[in-house]
């Protein structure tokens, strides 16, 4: 992970545009001490350069408006989500960076790509390796960059600009508790600021007071990803009632105290998901064996049978909806017995990472908190050290087959584990910065 992030413009000339725009306009680059994000050919010039000739003033803009998108926000299905993200939307008649910018709530990538075309003009991009910064480094330097393109406007005799107004209403939202709350859940629905629907926010806030606010905004998050309405919690008790099963909170396992809200930017997701998992297992005795559903069960405080039901279930996402005193209800949203217990090992992960809270949501978002569970859960019920030994470098997709059904996982979950691991080569988007 990357110890500094820089966005820079140095003054060039302008002869035309707007008086903003001439102000701000110069050389940009955005950089870490290991290189240079926007490095491409300058044909003007036949060289290279370490960045565009362009107007800070249009990056200030949209960096501006989508602040809290790029803050919060991770990947997703959401409508739009491009446009929010992808820096070649900026317009204004410049060939912007083909640089796409997310978060998973505790860490921001930043991903440079070369120009689609390899005989781009005036200026060809030529990507980079992926740029991994805190996601509270990353707000670091967009502040400083908006500060510096605010202060350069004033340099040069310009007034009062959208992006003054937009600067501004962002510190009175960022400083108000309340409506940082209501802008945060907005970005991860994939809205924009100020876009949700009134009565459908104030539901998610009042979920939250009940179920943890947290929990709620993992669910935002879902909702994105899925383009569905956020499931409200009075829907959530009832689906547990319909289709969930008890399971005992007072009699499942637990960790030491250390291992609650251990997020942490300088380590990625999937290394903490693995970690608890190697710690509870290391401390349950498992050894390096395969996890039997009984055990596994037991671990959640429930009973086996619960886990290898087949019964159809058609719902985007698994849950824990805890009742105090009472027996927490489950709900699994797979009938594959193999991926119930990969879900259930997710919610017991939950509820050592996210203790206090009544909901435990295990969905497909993107966010650091639905990283880890994933990771524990496969690190738990399939060991790298024992995947490794039984694959003896064969890393065929037949041989995933083999071991997947030796540790009664899928072969995705294999497939994962060697990707986290360096023995197979992530996709792009898959890649868990």
């Amino acid at each position: 992970m990357s110890p500094s992030l820089d966005l820079t413009v140095s003054p060039e000339r302008l002869d035309e545009g707007t008086p903003e725009e001439r102000a701000a306009f110069g050389l940009f680059v955005v950089r870490t001490p290991a290189q240079s994000l926007t490095e491409g050919f300058d044909h003007y010039i036949n060289s290279c350069r370490s960045g565009p000739l362009v107007s800070g003033y249009h990056v200030a803009e949209w960096l501006a408006w989508n602040w809290w998108r790029l803050r919060h926000e991770p990947r997703s299905n959401a409508e739009g989500w491009s446009f929010a993200h992808g820096m070649t939307s900026i317009g204004e008649g410049y060939v912007w960076p083909n640089l796409t910018i997310y978060s998973d709530g505790v860490r921001t990538v930043l991903l440079s790509r070369p120009s689609s075309d390899p005989k781009a003009k005036p200026y060809r991009y030529f990507g980079a390796p992926p740029t991994v910064v805190s996601s509270t480094l990353f707000e670091s330097a967009v502040d400083t960059f908006l500060s510096r393109i605010i202060g350069r406007l004033r340099e040069q005799g310009v007034g009062e600009t959208n992006l003054d107004r937009l600067w501004s209403d962002l510190l009175i939202e960022r400083s108000d508790p309340h409506l940082a709350i209501r802008r945060k859940l907005e970005a991860l629905l994939g809205l924009d600021p100020g876009e949700a629907e009134e009565g459908a926010l104030a539901g998610v806030l009042a979920d939250g007071k009940d179920l943890g606010q947290a929990a709620m905004e993992e669910m935002a998050a879902e909702s994105a990803q899925a383009n569905q309405a956020v499931m409200s919690g009075e829907a959530l008790a009832d689906l547990a009632k319909t289709h969930g099963f008890e399971a005992s909170v007072k009699d499942s396992v637990r960790l030491g105290a250390s291992w609650g809200r251990l997020a942490d930017a300088a380590k990625p997701a999937w290394r903490l998901g693995a970690e608890m998992a190697k710690a509870l297992r290391d401390q349950e005795g498992l050894g390096g064996a395969p996890l039997g559903t009984t055990r596994l069960a037991e671990m959640i405080g429930t009973r086996a049978t619960h886990l290898a039901d087949t019964a159809a279930l058609s719902l985007r996402f698994s849950f824990c909806l805890e009742a105090g005193e009472g027996p927490s209800q489950v709900v699994l949203r797979s009938r594959w017995p193999a991926n119930r217990r990969f879900h259930a090992a997710r919610l017991l992960a939950d509820r050592l990472f996210s203790p206090g809270e009544r909901l435990h949501p295990a969905t497909e978002a993107g966010t650091y908190r639905q990283k880890v569970q994933r990771a524990f859960a496969a690190e738990f019920l399939a060991p790298f050290e024992g995947v490794e030994a039984m694959m003896a470098g064969d890393f065929s997709p037949e041989r995933q087959e083999d071991v997947a059904e030796h540790f009664n996982v899928s072969a995705m979950t294999i497939n994962a584990i060697l990707k986290n691991n360096k023995r197979l080569v992530p996709d792009e988007f898959e890649q868990d910065f």
